[in-house]
């Protein structure tokens, strides 16, 4: 699989805010003000939703801990609106330490499911789709002692697969992308930025302006998004 290396309209996927991702280092300001430097036309915030390696605080009422976790969505959303660079809403779910990126929900979504975070694949598969919702699996083939099940979920339970991540290790990626393809599912990229001085950028590239959330998740379902990696 070749990657793009023509910007056009250039999107993160995957990224993190130190308001709500405990293992971030830059605010959704800064990550902001970082991806307009480099040219980027938007990103998706994906903080580590509860059941992860969040800073929400665990004695909140439901609605509060999402308005919480949508704090660092917040600040680079109001740094974006400044700054003229587009801030989709996003998360990254943590089922036993694989992760699922969900594009397409908002937060009343959020807070009319309090108990979302104790979901299993199957079950919270079905709620984000059946809402409109859109899943697709990150670094599947991670291997981590966090990670209980280092592989792919059954393809039914997702939309795509991020099929190149700079955090992961070459041939993780490349299983990623073989899973995808076998599967005939729609591939993706990310950088799973955290603010600590990346030196690769990855997100997916599009040939036209994303208006809203759903057109950079139609073009990764119709494959013309083009998963991209940048220096």
């Amino acid at each position: 699989m070749r990657y793009n290396t023509v910007m056009e309209y250039l999107y993160e996927t995957h990224m993190h805010t130190e308001e709500v991702s405990a293992c971030a280092r830059a605010s959704g300001a800064k990550q902001a003000a970082v991806y307009k430097k480099m040219g980027y036309t938007g990103i998706i915030v994906t903080d580590h939703f509860i059941n992860g390696y969040t800073t929400c605080p665990k004695n909140l009422p439901w609605e509060e801990r999402m308005r919480f976790f949508a704090s660092g969505y917040d600040e680079a959303k109001k740094a974006g609106d400044k700054l003229g660079l587009d801030v989709f809403f996003g998360w990254e779910f943590t089922i036993r330490g694989s992760d699922f990126l969900t594009y397409g929900l908002d937060l009343n979504f959020l807070i009319a499911n309090p108990g979302l975070d104790r979901l299993e694949i199957d079950k919270y598969s079905e709620l984000v789709r059946n809402s409109g919702g859109y899943l697709a699996q990150a670094h599947p083939y991670r291997d981590e002692y966090y990670i209980d099940h280092p592989y792919p979920v059954k393809p039914c339970y997702i939309d795509g697969v991020e099929v190149y991540n700079v955090m992961d290790r070459s041939e993780s990626n490349s299983k990623a992308l073989e899973f995808a393809e076998k599967n005939n599912l729609p591939k993706q990229a990310g950088t799973d930025a955290h603010g600590r001085g990346n030196k690769l950028y990855s997100g997916v590239s599009l040939k036209q302006k994303a208006e809203s959330i759903h057109d950079i998740i139609n073009a990764i379902k119709s494959g013309e998004a083009t998963p991209l990696k940048r220096k």
